[in-house]
């Protein structure tokens, strides 16, 4: 029978500190300790929420697992009090820790920031950088974009012709781009957003969920925008939004052993503009609650009197003040590999048009 012990430590957003020691007999596990600075009335249910996962399987979910935990504590009723967590925080504590999970924490992060590029190339360096992490060849690596062209960085699995406007793309000089991983279009004009993107192995999302680890990976970004005067959070699956509407969305593309995770965040548009350019459907308009599509996306110029410049800083600062991290640079090699990407694939019209 093989025998191992797992650890992982999670902090509830808003919340208290979760520690799960577990140990697992093949796929069973045969014990967990749940510590933490917690608060958890009556003192009797610590010993049923420690022993609720005992002989449940490493392959559970964290549904599952969840469901355990209720079904243990039920006898509780309204006695029971768990203040700074809940059952499903201590669910996927567990599973994260018997998936062999890591945190931010575990890594030291190169934190990139090179200044403008074409947007095509912007794009052809998510791929590049992807690669080189699930390769080994570089450690998890957080990028920030910038751009001078006028580009349609679209979905790689959106239809070119019902996502986008030809006759705009053509009045503004639109260059149209897709890239690899999936989602909505996005218009990206100089200054008008704030994007970046994160590189990573792929532990770092063991046991989480596709919807939980959008929001897990962005956590930081939450609290940059709350020093930037911003009450944000995560809307199901992949929207950043705020007390006065939608900043922004997330898309994430998986290979064997690596992540990438990118997000925009709207900071000045020019709806008019983005309106030529896009075609917006009207269902997805409807789904949204709203009559008009220039409504969906509120500025973060607007809602922190902050310079773009000022956003990005915040950004970086609060990332690196976070995770063990250090500032780095694309080397010329780096930008040839993303370019020869951009020549082969991203600006060639079978990739482009690879959904009519």
């Amino acid at each position: 029978m093989n025998t191992n012990s797992f650890h992982f430590e999670y902090k509830v957003p808003g919340g208290k500190l979760l520690v799960a020691d577990v140990t697992v007999e093949d796929t069973i596990i045969t014990s967990t300790l749940i510590s933490g600075d917690y608060f958890l009335e009556p003192e009797e249910a610590f010993d049923d929420m420690t022993q609720a996962l005992v002989d449940a399987s490493t392959k559970d979910s964290a549904d599952e697992l969840k469901n355990r935990l209720d079904a243990s504590l039920a006898k509780y009723g309204e006695s029971l009090a768990l203040h700074g967590f809940s059952t499903a925080d201590v669910a996927l504590v567990v599973k994260r820790a018997v998936s062999g999970a890591k945190d931010f924490t575990d890594y030291e992060w190169e934190v990139l920031n090179p200044g403008p590029l074409p947007s095509p190339l912007n794009v052809g360096l998510d791929q590049y950088l992807l690669e080189e992490v699930q390769a080994g060849r570089r450690g998890p690596t957080m990028r920030i974009w910038d751009w001078e062209d006028r580009a349609v960085v679209f979905g790689s699995y959106q239809s070119y012709q019902n996502e986008i406007n030809q006759e705009g793309v053509e009045k503004h000089g639109i260059q149209a781009v897709r890239r690899i991983s999936g989602g909505g279009a996005m218009f990206m004009e100089a200054g008008n957003c704030v994007t970046y993107s994160l590189y990573l192995p792929e532990e770092l999302v063991a046991g989480l969920s596709y919807e939980q680890s959008y929001e897990y990976l962005d956590q930081w970004v939450l609290a940059a925008l709350k020093k930037l005067g911003v009450n944000a959070w995560y809307q199901p699956i992949n929207d950043i939004t705020s007390d006065n509407g939608k900043i922004g969305g997330a898309a994430q593309k998986r290979i064997n052993g690596a992540v990438l995770h990118h997000v925009t965040m709207s900071y000045d548009i020019d709806a008019n503009k983005m309106m030529d350019v896009l075609r917006i459907g009207k269902v997805k308009i409807v789904d949204k609650g709203i009559r008009s599509a220039k409504k969906r996306v509120d500025p973060l110029r607007r809602q922190t009197g902050a310079t773009r410049e000022e956003v990005v800083q915040t950004l970086i600062d609060t990332f690196t003040s976070r995770y063990a991290s250090h500032m780095g640079k694309l080397s010329e090699a780096d930008l040839a590999a993303g370019q020869k990407l951009v020549d082969e694939k991203f600006s060639t019209e079978q990739w482009r048009h690879r959904v009519p």
